[in-house]
């Protein structure tokens, strides 16, 4: 059932996976070279600094949430050790350290960043205790006084994707039964590693029926939904961006598959090509939470909305940019904006992180935002257009 404005005290709730990021820094003016060549054995190569900064969805999406003016509260665990105190101290004082839990059971996650210019991340991760974090480490009480909850990172949280995603599943049932509107971000797993050989494909069977809003890249959810192929293009690949080899009908027929799972807005990024978009009927979703979507406000036949292009003389690193991508695009939902219109503040805010040392210090305010979207057509000389949503054939097509 709907509830009334009035019952709502906070935003949104960014749940999930929370570490510490530790990222070398590269000159920007070093030249571009493909990833087997940057990490050849035996070479020594250049940086630039160190950055130590809150890492994971909770931290990332949760402070661009408050950065565009949200009242958040964040929910995540971090271990008692140094590292967790080093996340405790960073969000006491952005006022957000009180849904986060202490684990005696585990340590507190950090993950090694490798982001040079013109490379896609490389991450080494150790998930910590996120590892232990279940459905019940949810305060459901603070989630219900919220318009939205985001979750993000089940591939990284053992006991999130075990056992086929019962726990998923069961945390975002309880979720969307409150009439708080449910959102999930994802991240690619190590394909060695036991998330990496799991039946993503049934996992999202089990969970999508109760998510609202899916934001994954199209690694993670080729990946997921397609390994076989996934590998083919990787290979293709050979070294180079993934998201460059990955046909456009690809991303339809993975929309498709999708949104029969349950999914209601669905944006899949795709890093420097933009996002492509896809919604269900959105008027449902309007008339069971507080997301004010009118019948327009969504895109059935599904939309590719372009990047802003990038000032690489400004470019700092990479982490977390398609988290704060999701922020704006969920702030922009939750002022009552298009799919289309909310897709283009999330290319700007993917753009803007990369001129931060953090994923949220290179981020404008949101009414900076608003001005700069407002007196742009479309993002970046590739006009948002729409996509051919005949259905392959054959799932495995390249």
């Amino acid at each position: 059932m709907k509830k009334s404005r009035d019952n709502f005290t906070l935003d949104a709730v960014v749940a999930g996976y929370l570490g510490v990021d530790i990222a070398p820094g590269f000159p920007a003016r070093r030249p571009s070279v493909p990833a087997t060549e940057f990490f050849r054995p035996g070479k020594l190569i250049d940086t630039e600094g160190l950055s130590i900064s809150l890492g994971g969805v909770v931290a990332n999406t949760g402070l661009a949430l408050k950065r565009f003016g949200q009242r958040v509260e964040l929910m995540g665990c971090v271990g008692n050790d140094t590292m967790g105190e080093i996340v405790m101290a960073k969000l006491r004082a952005e006022g957000l350290a009180g849904g986060v839990r202490r684990h005696r059971r585990a340590g507190t996650a950090y993950g090694i960043v490798v982001a040079p210019p013109g490379i896609d991340r490389m991450f080494l991760e150790d998930a910590g205790c996120n590892g232990v974090f279940s459905a019940a480490d949810i305060n459901y009480e603070t989630v219900a006084r919220s318009r939205l909850f985001h979750f993000g990172y089940p591939t990284l949280m053992r006991k999130m994707w075990a056992n086929n995603g019962l726990e998923l599943r069961k945390m975002f049932k309880r979720v969307r039964s409150l009439g708080v509107a449910t959102s999930l971000d994802m991240a690619l797993p190590d394909p060695d590693s036991d998330a990496g050989r799991a039946d993503w494909r049934k996992t999202l069977t089990a969970a999508l029926p109760f998510v609202d809003i899916f934001v994954p890249s199209i690694e993670e959810i080729l990946f997921m939904m397609d390994p076989q192929q996934y590998g083919r293009l990787l290979a293709k690949a050979a070294g180079r961006d993934m998201v460059d080899v990955v046909p456009q009908e690809v991303f339809a027929r993975l929309a498709d598959d999708l949104l029969a799972m349950g999914v209601k807005i669905l944006i899949i990024k795709a890093g420097h090509r933009g996002a492509y978009l896809r919604t269900a009927n959105v008027v449902k979703l309007a008339s069971t939470t507080s997301l004010k979507l009118t019948p327009d406000a969504g895109s059935q036949r599904g939309l590719w909305v372009g990047s802003f292009p990038v000032d690489l003389r400004r470019f700092k690193n990479a982490c977390g940019a398609g988290d704060c991508a999701v922020a704006a695009f969920l702030t922009a939902l939750l002022k009552g904006m298009t799919i289309e219109k909310a897709a283009r503040f999330a290319m700007l805010a993917g753009r803007d992180n990369l001129y931060g040392i953090d994923s949220c210090s290179g981020l404008s305010d949101w009414k900076q935002m608003k001005h700069f979207i407002e007196g742009q057509t479309q993002p970046a000389g590739k006009p948002a257009r729409l996509l051919s949503m005949k259905k392959s054939k054959n799932n495995h097509d390249s």
